[in-house]
């Protein structure tokens, strides 16, 4: 499906306090130059239109959120839901001070956290990618395994939902083959599993795919090298 190009975007995401420009200057500094606390930092990567963070960050404000999206159309629709008009911004900082936004490209995560500054990561309804040589850009891609592993803290983890059973497949079988990573939790029809679906917030997509009776996976991950071992 072709992303239709917002024109205005990229002016309103300039003007939005809520959207960090120059995001690598703040590399290891997150904490206390954006959000002035100590408070762990969540990130959703390829965030779409915003629900599912939005929720999360008015649910738990002892939580740092920060949202990834690479493309500016599809952020401004989150940005929107914050400040829908100029009156509105002022009393929208105040409610969601624990709430950022970044335009970028993941791959380029470590340019922008230091090492063990994240602790937690959200993918939900990731591109597939389907293509066998696109493999490596699938945000479960070991590639992209790599990445997380180094900016999440001791103990962090990964929370990966989507509607693709071919994707779901790929992204266990990575894990599997990982001496880094564990699998915790998993399960392949999230709203019938009673455990996983406690507290399960849905995003825009979610709602569409549900309605429409596809089942939705989801797994989380943690690094195995923090789990303790016998010898």
């Amino acid at each position: 499906m072709r992303l239709r190009n917002i024109p205005r975007a990229g002016g309103v995401l300039e003007e939005s306090p809520f959207v960090i420009k120059s995001e690598t200057s703040y590399k290891g500094k997150w904490a206390q130059e954006i959000f002035q606390n100590s408070n762990p930092i969540h990130i959703e990567i390829g965030m779409g239109k915003g629900q599912f963070l939005l929720t999360l960050a008015r649910q738990n404000p002892d939580v740092n959120y920060i949202g990834i999206e690479r493309y500016s159309s599809v952020l401004l629709r989150a940005v929107e839901k914050l400040t829908p008009d100029r009156k509105a911004q002022t009393s929208g900082i105040m409610s969601l001070s624990n709430l950022r936004f970044i335009c970028m490209d993941a791959a380029g995560l470590d340019t922008v956290f230091a090492p063990q500054e994240i602790s937690r990561i959200y993918l939900n309804f990731s591109d597939p990618w389907p293509k066998k040589r696109h493999a490596h850009r699938r945000l479960t891609s070991p590639e992209y395994f790599e990445r997380y592993d180094h900016i999440l803290k001791s103990g962090g983890q990964i929370e990966f939902k989507t509607d693709n059973k071919d994707l779901f497949n790929f992204s266990a079988d990575t894990l599997e083959a990982s001496d880094i990573w564990k699998t915790i939790a998993i399960t392949r029809d999230l709203h019938r599993d009673t455990a996983m679906n406690t507290g399960n917030i849905m995003t825009e997509y979610e709602e569409k795919f549900s309605s429409m009776n596809h089942p939705i996976y989801k797994l989380i991950a943690k690094r195995q090298s923090d789990w303790p071992f016998c010898i």
